[in-house]
C-alpha cells in the first residue's frame, strides 16, 4: 500500500469515526430541543424532564466499564457497530411513545447503545496517531459534541414544530443507515501501532491505572465538567422559550448555533493549543484547561442573568461560556492518553466516563431540573400567588442555571491540581514502557 493511500486510509477513518460521534450527540441531545413539546403533552415538572437525561446516564456510565473492558481485548470496530445499531432503534422507538414511562424506556435503552462509542473511538484513534497530534485529533473528534448537538436543536427544532416531536426523535435515527457500512469498511489498526518505535506494550492491572493520581484529578473534573454541560444540553432551549420568548423552533436554531459556534471554537483551541503548548510543557494541557474554566465563571454569569429584552448579549456570552467549557476534550482526552498504556485506554476511558457520568452528568439535568421547580415554587409564594405560572417557571429555571459557574470554579481548581501530578505520572508511564521493551528485546 503507498504512503498516499495509507494516509488517505487514516483520514477515512477519522471522518467516519467523527461522523459516528456526531450522530452519537445528535441523538443524546435531540430530546433537548423537544422539552417544551413533551413537557406539555405529558404534564412533566422539570424535575421528570431533568430524569429524561440522567435515566439515559446511569445506563450508559454503568455498562461503559464492561464494554471498555472488552474493546481493549476484541474488535473494537464490531462493537461500535452493535452500538450505533442499539441506539439509533431506541431513537427511532422514542416516535412511538404514548406515555412517559415508555419514552423514558427508550431513552435508558439510549445510552446501552452509546456506551460502546467513545472507548472504542478513542483507542482507536490513539492507535492512529502519535503523541504529539493527538490533541488536534482527539479534539475533532469530540466536536462531535457541539456538532452533534447543534444539529440535533437546528433540526430537531423545526422539524418538531412542523412534524411534530415524535418525527423529530424517527429522523434523528436515520444517518446510521449510511454510517454502517462505511464503518465495516474501515481496518482497525493494532493496539500500541503510533506509539515510538519499538516500545512495547505495558502488561498491568487496571487496579494499576486506579493508582494514577492525576486520573483522580481527571476524573473529577470530568464529573464537574458533565455537571455543567448536559444541565445547560438539558435546559437551554426551555430557558430561551421561557426568559426570552422563543418559540420551539427558534430556541432550537439558536441553541443549535452556539453548540455550533461556541463548541467548534472551543474545539479548535483546545486542539491546536494542546499540541502547542505539550512541546514546552508536559502541564500544559492540564494548565490550559484549568485556565479556561475560570474563564468560563463570568461569561455564564452574564449570559444566564441578562433579562428578557437582551437576548443578543445572552447568546453571544452563552455561545461564548459553551466554547470555553468545550475546550476541555482537546486539553484532557489527550493528557489521559499520555498516562496510560495504549493496551488500556478504552477500559480506562471507560472508568473515565463511569466516573464522571454517574458523579456528575447523571445529576445535572435531575437536580437543575429540581432546583428550578423549588426555586419557582419559592418565587411564586414570594409573589403571594398559589399557582406556578410560566413567568414562575422561568425565574426558577434561570436561577437554577447559576450552578453552572459555581461549579466551573470547582473545575478549574481541579484541573490545576491535575497539572501538579502529570508529568511525574507520565514519567512512570515512559519508565514502565521502557522495561516492558527492555524485557522483550
Amino acid at each position: 500500500m503507498s504512503q498516499k493511500t495509507q494516509k488517505n486510509a487514516l483520514w477515512f477513518s477519522v471522518v467516519v469515526l467523527f461522523a459516528i460521534n456526531i450522530l452519537n450527540f445528535y441523538d443524546r441531545h435531540v430530546p433537548g430541543a423537544l422539552v417544551e413539546p413533551m413537557r406539555k403533552e405529558f404534564h412533566l415538572n422539570d424535575t421528570q424532564i431533568g430524569l429524561l437525561g440522567s435515566a439515559f446516564i446511569w445506563l450508559y456510565a454503568i455498562i461503559g466499564v464492561p464494554l471498555g473492558l472488552i474493546a481493549d481485548r476484541w474488535s473494537r470496530k464490531k462493537l461500535l457497530a452493535w452500538g450505533v445499531v442499539v441506539w439509533c432503534a431506541l431513537t427511532a422507538s422514542a416516535g412511538l411513545a404514548t406515555t412517559y414511562a415508555f419514552l423514558l424506556f427508550s431513552r435508558v435503552g439510549v445510552g446501552l447503545g452509546e456506551a460502546a462509542c467513545a472507548p472504542t473511538a478513542t483507542s482507536w484513534l490513539g492507535d492512529l496517531f502519535p503523541p504529539a497530534q493527538r490533541s488536534r485529533v482527539l479534539a475533532l473528534f469530540m466536536m462531535g459534541v457541539p456538532i452533534g448537538g447543534g444539529l440535533g436543536y437546528l433540526i430537531g427544532g423545526p422539524v418538531a414544530q412542523a412534524y411534530g416531536w415524535r418525527t423529530a426523535m424517527v429522523t434523528a435515527a436515520l444517518p446510521a443507515l449510511l454510517l454502517l457500512p462505511a464503518l465495516l469498511l474501515l481496518r482497525e489498526p493494532q493496539r500500541g501501532a503510533s506509539e515510538p518505535q519499538g516500545t512495547a506494550l505495558v502488561t498491568t492491572s487496571i487496579w494499576n491505572v486506579l493508582r494514577i493520581p492525576t486520573l483522580w484529578w481527571i476524573i473529577v473534573s470530568g464529573a464537574l465538567l458533565n455537571f455543567c454541560a448536559y444541565a445547560y444540553a438539558t435546559f437551554l432551549t426551555a430557558f430561551l422559550s421561557r426568559v426570552h420568548g422563543l418559540s420551539v423552533a427558534n430556541s432550537g436554531k439558536v441553541t443549535g448555533a452556539l453548540y455550533l459556534l461556541g463548541g467548534v471554537g472551543g474545539g479548535l483551541l483546545s486542539g491546536y493549543l494542546g499540541d502547542y503548548i505539550s512541546h514546552r510543557r508536559k502541564d500544559g494541557r492540564l494548565l490550559c484547561a484549568a485556565f479556561m474554566a475560570l474563564v468560563t465563571v463570568p461569561l455564564a454569569c452574564i449570559g444566564i442573568l441578562q433579562p428578557a429584552h437582551s437576548l443578543i448579549l445572552a447568546t453571544v456570552f452563552l455561545g461564548l461560556m459553551y466554547g470555553s467549557l468545550s475546550s476541555y476534550y482537546g486539553f484532557v482526552y489527550s493528557a489521559i492518553q499520555d498516562i496510560v498504556a495504549p493496551n488500556q485506554r478504552a477500559s480506562t476511558m471507560a472508568i473515565y466516563f463511569m466516573a464522571m457520568y454517574m458523579c456528575g452528568a447523571s445529576f445535572g439535568p435531575l437536580l437543575t431540573g429540581k432546583l428550578s421547580d423549588v426555586l419557582a415554587h419559592r418565587a411564586a409564594t414570594l409573589a403571594g400567588s398559589a399557582v406556578v405560572t410560566e413567568a414562575f417557571r422561568a425565574t426558577g429555571l434561570q436561577q437554577a442555571m447559576l450552578i453552572i459557574p459555581v461549579l466551573c470554579i470547582a473545575l478549574a481548581f481541579v484541573l490545576y491540581m491535575g497539572s501538579r501530578t502529570i508529568i511525574s505520572d507520565m514519567a512512570k508511564r515512559e519508565s514502565a514502557a521502557h522495561v516492558a521493551t527492555v524485557e522483550a528485546s
